[in-house]
C-alpha cells in the first residue's frame, strides 16, 4: 500500500483510491477457494464441471460465488457459447495470469519451508 502522503491533491485522492481498491481485491481473493481456482486454471479453459472436479471440496455454491467474484474482478473471463444445453467455459485473463504467478509462488514457497512450517507447528502444539 502507498504511504507517500500528498496535501489534499488529486493525486492523494488517487492513491487513497487505489488503496482502498486493494485492500477489497485482497479480501476477495485472499481466500482458499479463489487461490485454488485460479491454481486450476493456469493456462487452461475448463468448464465448470471440470473446475469443479480439479477443485476437490468445493461445492456447486462456493465454485459459483468464487467464479462470479474473480469475473467482476477482472481476473477470469467466462464465455458462453450457444449450444443446448449452453456450454461455459472459463479462463484467467491477463491480471488472472499475473495473480496466479503469485500463487504459484506462494506455492513454491510452501514447498521450500514446509518442513520449516511443520516442525514449528510440532513445537506449538507440544
Amino acid at each position: 500500500m502507498v504511504t507517500t502522503r500528498l496535501s489534499g491533491s488529486a493525486d492523494e485522492a488517487d492513491l487513497r483510491r487505489a488503496d482502498s481498491l486493494a485492500r477489497e481485491i485482497f479480501s476477495d481473493v485472499a481466500n482458499k477457494w479463489a487461490l485454488l481456482i485460479i491454481e486450476a486454471l493456469g493456462d487452461r479453459t475448463l468448464r465448470f464441471s471440470e473446475l469443479r472436479t480439479e477443485v476437490e471440496g468445493i461445492s456447486h455454491k462456493m465454485l459459483t460465488q468464487n467464479l462470479r467474484m474473480l469475473e467482476r474482478n477482472g481476473l477470469v473471463d467466462r464465455t458462453v457459447y450457444p449450444t443446448v444445453p449452453p456450454r461455459v467455459e472459463y479462463a484467467l485473463t491477463g491480471p488472472g495470469q499475473g495473480l496466479l504467478a503469485t500463487v504459484d509462488a506462494m506455492c513454491e514457497w510452501t514447498h521450500r519451508h514446509i518442513a520449516d512450517i511443520d516442525e514449528a507447528r510440532r513445537r506449538f502444539t507440544a
